[in-house]
């Protein structure tokens, strides 16, 4: 499956949030932290606000890189979050709107308190 999301570019803010990620979970890959994050953004009912986001950190990643083994299943999950939110599934959409579950997540993520290990991450996921 084609991707309309080529690269993407933590802000400054995202990619210090990711390093307190890092060194609480002990998950060294900044992708696998991104999966989470976006995942962790996607399960919530309301869409991200609309707010401006910089590229302005050293982080960088490709689509696929991002999404490895489970890239098309994510571009998936983002134009149906897309649909859900009555949003069209253009390419500068899903961009934007990749961009604003991302960061959204990662946010989430960082700070969260009950998040202090890799198992705590897995029970988030797993609760219902």
């Amino acid at each position: 499956m084609e991707t309309p999301i080529e690269r993407i570019r933590l802000s400054q803010t995202a990619k210090e949030q990711l390093i307190k990620l890092k060194r609480i979970t002990k998950i060294d890959q900044w992708n696998i932290l991104c999966r989470w994050a976006f995942c962790r953004s996607l399960a919530e009912p309301t869409p991200p606000s609309p707010l401006p986001i910089p590229q302005d950190s050293n982080v960088e990643m490709s689509w696929r890189v991002f999404g490895g083994e489970i890239s098309e299943i994510l571009l998936l999950a983002l134009k149906q979050r897309c649909h859900n939110d009555n949003l069209g599934t253009d390419t500068e959409t899903l961009v934007t709107q990749f961009r604003l579950h991302l960061h959204r997540g990662i946010g989430y993520l960082a700070g969260d308190p009950n998040i202090k290990k890799i198992e705590d991450l897995i029970e988030l996921a797993t609760k219902n």
